[in-house]
């Protein structure tokens, strides 16, 4: 991954200096192991860690890679390479194992270390979340159903539903972790016929792994498919908060808008310019994670008990999605802890449009005062049309400019054109006492649709 999206911690996981001291210790475990067992002299197994446990420099990755232009075996490179340090001792090395008992408990190691920084940022996340959630939990806004008004919610639930996405994206990252987090020391078809299964847990134990139960040759990449699609519904969740972001900030929205630093430019052409260039960005991140999860899925189906098309695959997809997501959520904790909003712009296009979010609560009370559903859904609809035509939108010609008669001329001098409407509506008038509804209309309405805000918040947060 290029460095512009990389962050150092994630990325040293990957470097080959992390690698190849991965590898020194799965062989020097499997050493102590074999010289248990009494195949190896103990004698050997020390001088192994002795001599061989030493920084992977720069100087000897640059050799192990001479020497690997040579062998075209990165394994035999490496094993090579440690043979000079350790000396005649490492004719015990790599003692009935095959390569890939080496790369595939390697690359568990790699995973449950990268899942572990994810981890930690999805709980920074879920602070931030819940940090803003309390902050907006009655903060009335405008709820969107299709990008169309629906009815009023607020932005501390939209927190909130953030939060609890992100918690099960927490969960399943665990379940991921515990799931790769397997251990293969079995040998070159994994029958364990030239090594003790022993010897595999021992390097478990070690390595807080546990024994793949059946490793073949390599461990199943179902596990690792799992991880990966479990990166992929993060990324995805991420993109949805991006997502919502980034309507927000519209202009003709501005409910909520990124900080914008001081000295920031937002064109190189146009100075007024504001872009959401962060969330945007968070978009275009989750799909490079999510591109990860197909080929992921393509490598669980392998030849017999192995083949080697998945290596090239998890050599770009593990680093890239990892330092990808890290980075990215990241920045997703800072835009969400210093996104700016605006409250009273909130209001206004809650209010915008004359009352016509109450319509389901006047069609509820409508049925509850014994006109029929299918009669009441026909009384609203057709005042709230023209609601929208009396603010200059006949949805019958949406090509031309309404002509408004009388009454509809005095909807213009009403908040609740919504009420106005249905109070010079003959069936209605002639169903129930319209001091009724003024009654019912004239009670908060905001209230009305926040009332269970606290119930929610308690199943989220507890």
């Amino acid at each position: 991954m290029i460095p512009r999206y990389s962050r150092p911690e994630m990325t040293k996981i990957w470097e080959p200096a992390n690698k190849f001291n991965i590898w020194f210790q799965i062989e020097a475990h499997a050493c102590d192991a074999l010289a248990q067992l009494g195949v190896i002299p103990k004698e050997s197994a020390a001088a192994v860690w002795a001599n061989g446990d030493k920084p992977y420099t720069d100087e000897r990755i640059a050799r192990i890679d001479e020497i690997e232009l040579e062998t075209k075996h990165d394994m035999i490179a490496f094993l090579t390479e440690l043979a000079e340090h350790v000396g005649e001792e490492s004719r015990f090395v790599h003692q009935g194992m095959t390569s890939s008992d080496v790369l595939d408990t390697c690359l568990a190691v790699q995973m449950m270390q990268a899942a572990d920084i994810l981890l930690d940022n999805l709980d920074e996340l879920l602070a931030a979340l819940k940090v803003r959630a309390e902050e907006t939990k009655h903060m009335a806004c405008i709820g969107r159903s299709h990008g169309i008004h629906a009815e009023p919610t607020t932005m501390g639930l939209k927190f909130a539903r953030f939060y609890a996405e992100f918690a099960r994206g927490k969960e399943r990252l665990q379940a991921a972790r515990k799931d790769i987090a397997t251990c293969a020391i079995s040998g070159a078809v994994g029958t364990f016929a030239n090594i003790d299964p022993l010897v595999e847990e021992y390097v478990a134990e070690k390595l807080g792994l546990t024994p793949e139960p059946v490793s073949t040759q390599v461990i199943p990449r179902d596990r690792h498919a799992y991880y990966f699609a479990t990166l992929g519904v993060i990324a995805s969740s991420m993109e949805n908060i991006a997502t919502e972001i980034r309507h927000l900030q519209r202009t003709e929205v501005r409910e909520a808008q990124e900080y914008f630093a001081p000295g920031q430019k937002g064109s190189s052409a146009m100075p007024h310019k504001r872009n959401p260039i962060l969330t945007e960005n968070l978009t275009g991140m989750a799909r490079i994670v999510r591109m990860a999860v197909t080929p992921a899925l393509e490598n669980v189906a392998l030849w017999h008990e192995r083949d080697i098309s998945h290596s090239s695959v998890e050599r770009m997809i593990g680093p890239d999605t990892t330092i990808t997501l890290n980075f990215a959520l990241k920045r997703l904790i800072g835009t969400v802890s210093k996104l700016v909003l605006y409250p009273d712009n909130m209001m206004d296009q809650l209010n915008n449009f004359g009352g016509i979010h109450d319509a389901q609560r006047v069609l509820l009370f409508l049925t509850q005062n014994d006109v029929s559903r299918e009669a009441a859904y026909k009384i609203v609809q057709r005042n709230a049309m023209l609601v929208w035509k009396s603010f200059g939108i006949d949805p019958d010609n949406p090509n031309s400019t309404p002509e408004l008669n009388d009454i509809e001329k005095g909807a213009t001098e009403h908040d609740n054109r919504l009420f106005y409407f249905l109070s010079h509506d003959e069936e209605l008038k002639a169903a129930l006492d319209v001091k009724d509804l003024q009654r019912l209309l004239d009670e908060d309405s905001i209230s009305y649709h926040t009332k269970r805000v606290d119930v929610i918040f308690k199943r989220v947060f507890g």
